[in-house]
């Protein structure tokens, strides 16, 4: 039995939830999404939230049941306060922009790094600070993620792109042996 399933999912105000064929449609005042229902499951309105439980008690039904109702909460609070994903770029002559709908890097290659921003999401450039913003936890991570990957953190110097709150731990460089006398 899954901890997480078995609680009751609560539904703020202002936010719809229809059950479709195959998803559930979650409209909030920032938008819209849709969490895929897999097979054997269903869902029923409570008090003040759903409740999402299998039809059936297979091994498959029970390794997705918490699954599923974190992905509808996660769906639920999306859309009413957007997620936030902080990237910082460190390093010298290191830049980033925004040229119309794509992210422009410049991290210390001979070229440009040019990264589309997706319909969905919204991106802010402050110093040298990249703010993606979101309804989507999946899109938002994941396109910080495709950021991060152009320019990962160098463990040595620590110059490169990382999340605002990562800890990079630097490693020690060679040490050069002292001449004696």
């Amino acid at each position: 039995m899954s901890k997480i399933g078995k609680k009751n999912i609560n539904i703020p105000q202002g936010v719809e939830i229809e059950q479709t064929d195959c998803d559930i449609k979650i409209k909030g005042p920032l938008g819209e999404l849709h969490v895929n229902l897999p097979n054997g499951f269903q869902f029923e309105r409570v008090e003040n939230g759903i409740k999402i439980y299998p039809v059936s008690e297979d091994k498959n039904s029970r390794a997705l049941w918490g699954t599923t109702a974190a992905n509808i909460k996660k769906s639920i609070i999306g859309v009413t306060q957007a997620f936030e994903r902080k990237l910082e770029v460190e390093g010298v002559g290191y830049k980033v922009d925004i040229q119309g709908k794509d992210l422009v890097l410049n991290i210390g290659f001979s070229h440009q790094v040019k990264i589309n921003i997706p319909d969905t999401l919204k991106v802010k450039t402050e110093k040298n600070t990249i703010i993606i913003n979101g309804i989507s936890s999946q899109e938002v991570g994941q396109f910080a993620a495709k950021v991060r990957s152009k320019r990962s953190p160098n463990a040595y110097k620590g110059n490169g792109i990382r999340y605002s709150d990562e800890i990079i731990k630097k490693k020690a460089g060679k040490k050069i042996a002292g001449a004696t006398s």
